[in-house]
């Protein structure tokens, strides 16, 4: 079952959707929200796979609740609105619904996320690789042989991810999400929604705002550690 949580602010749309999704097989909706906070401690309970969500809501948008999001499931947005659709594909969306949703419309969106699902179940079922392992990288017509090891970090560029090793770099098209499951957490940490580090390439670690961190990577390299990520972070080194 593919797991699904709504986000919008107007009842009859969620209510709407919710029905026309109760005709596709295999989709659970576990939760509704109508604002982004309310949706933020749903999908942190929830863990779904899919997020259907408005993109002008009160207080914080659509995009918003996605920059607040570290391990970001599928989503799709659905508006009323045309011009939002360049910059929900550069963000990441799986599909741009305009409302009133069509029904098959709709079906075939479910049909990409589920190939998707597919895929990533696929190339998850072994293991770790391990941080002396070599994997085989292609960047249309480049191809690359590269130690995990030598991987200083991993950067989401929407539905492909950037990957930086010695002083190359290689676009993917791989989700970070994904990469990231087949990376041991022994050595790579989610920094933020947006990057993904090797912590052996660290040279020092800094307090920010919020009780946040700043990594320094080796090149001079500064990350800033989301709020959640740095509590982690602390817990899990001891810091």
């Amino acid at each position: 079952m593919i797991k699904v949580v709504i986000i919008d602010d107007e009842r009859l749309a969620r209510v709407e959707l919710q029905n026309l999704l109760s005709e596709i097989s295999g989709i659970e909706v576990v939760g509704l929200a109508s604002f982004v906070e309310e949706a933020l401690e749903i999908i942190e309970k929830e863990k779904p796979d899919l997020l259907f969500l408005d993109i002008n809501m009160p207080e914080k948008s659509g995009f918003e609740l996605i920059e607040e999001l570290v391990q970001v499931p599928y989503f799709i947005f659905t508006t009323a609105y045309e011009e939002y659709a360049l910059k929900a594909f550069e963000v990441g969306a799986v599909d741009y619904l305009l409302k009133p949703i069509q029904a098959q419309r709709l079906k075939d969106s479910i049909d990409k996320v589920k190939k998707l699902i597919e895929q990533d179940n696929d190339e998850n079922t072994n293991q770790y690789f391990s941080i002396e392992s070599r994997i085989f990288i292609r960047d249309n017509d480049k191809c690359f042989f590269v130690k995990v090891t030598d991987i200083k970090r991993i950067v989401s560029e929407g539905n492909y991810a950037r990957i930086f090793f010695k002083d190359q770099q290689a676009l993917v098209h791989r989700s970070l999400n994904a990469l990231s499951l087949k990376l041991d957490p022994d050595y790579f940490f989610r920094a933020n929604r947006q990057e993904l580090i090797n912590i052996q390439y660290i040279e020092r670690i800094e307090p920010y705002f919020s009780n946040t961190l700043v990594f320094f990577l080796t090149g001079n390299i500064k990350i800033e550690v989301s709020r959640r990520q740095s509590v982690i972070f602390k817990d899990k080194f001891g810091i």
